[in-house]
């Protein structure tokens, strides 16, 4: 069987595994609550009341929507699914013991990671973007606004979080792959080094994710505190073109150090 092929069926067999997992809840509630958010600020709205203000002004559902894009998708739930799904690719089948009936297929090794890759790509997707569309509804009128002003922007951030989610499922499935305790390792990244580093000059941000997702980002980062103001002195973003080519290789470039770490390494089950 070609590798590609091999990995088609690991998709197919994997996919529906994903859906109806345990995990599969653990999302639903994650990508749940920016929709709660939202339907609170739209019951609030029924009753006359603004559901936002910054320094006592009634803020637009753009302004909220965005605020919710950049603090709650991009910087929360994109990098936690990423851990979560991406880490376990692999060590979820070396804990259940269940690797050794996937090696032994006549296939190629590096197509099981690929195929379940693909996976969760498809099943991240299908349960995160319509969340986004949800808020988006329920929240870009709020203030007066208009659901079709927006509506090219919202395209943006459906593209830009399959992207994060591209990006980060790689990072981790390689990490998953290769190390023998991934998921500390990257709640430590996503969490500690990316947050860090995105938040001071230098060149070690353009190591990160993050950097490259936020240049990205088509709402306006809010400043309305002291530290979003000490970052934006910082931050010097890259131009979309870099940030789109610096997501690309992260994503092939991690998917095929991982793949290549599934062909080579030995895994040892513990009894």
């Amino acid at each position: 069987m070609s590798y590609w092929a091999a990995a088609v069926r690991v998709f197919d067999l994997s996919l529906s595994e994903m859906l109806f997992s345990r995990r599969s809840v653990f999302l639903a509630l994650v990508v749940g609550g920016p929709v709660i958010i939202a339907l609170i600020a739209r019951i609030v709205e029924l009753f006359n009341m603004p559901a936002m203000r910054v320094n006592g002004t009634r803020v637009s559902g753009a302004f909220m929507f965005g605020l919710m894009i950049w603090f709650l998708y991009i910087r929360v739930i994109v990098p936690i699914l990423g851990v979560f799904y991406g880490t376990s690719l692999i060590a979820d089948e070396v804990d259940d013991k269940t690797i050794t009936y996937l090696f032994t297929r006549p296939i190629p090794r590096g197509a099981v990671l690929v195929g379940k890759y693909l996976a969760y790509l498809a099943c991240t997707v299908l349960i995160v973007l319509p969340s986004v569309m949800l808020v988006y509804f329920l929240v870009a009128s709020l203030g007066g606004g208009s659901i079709a002003s927006g509506f090219i922007d919202l395209l943006k951030d459906l593209g830009l979080i399959g992207a994060g989610l591209a990006a980060y499922g790689a990072v981790f499935a390689f990490v998953g792959a290769q190390m023998k305790r991934p998921l500390v390792v990257g709640l430590v990244f996503a969490f500690g080094w990316e947050t860090i580093v995105v938040s001071i000059p230098g060149y070690l941000r353009y190591f990160t994710v993050q950097n490259y997702l936020q240049a990205l980002v088509p709402h306006a980062m809010p400043s309305d505190s002291a530290m979003d103001l000490l970052q934006s002195f910082f931050r010097n973003n890259p131009p979309i073109w870099l940030s789109l080519l610096g997501l690309v290789v992260i994503t092939a470039g991690c998917l095929a150090l991982g793949a290549r770490a599934v062909s080579r390494r030995e895994y040892v089950l513990e009894q």
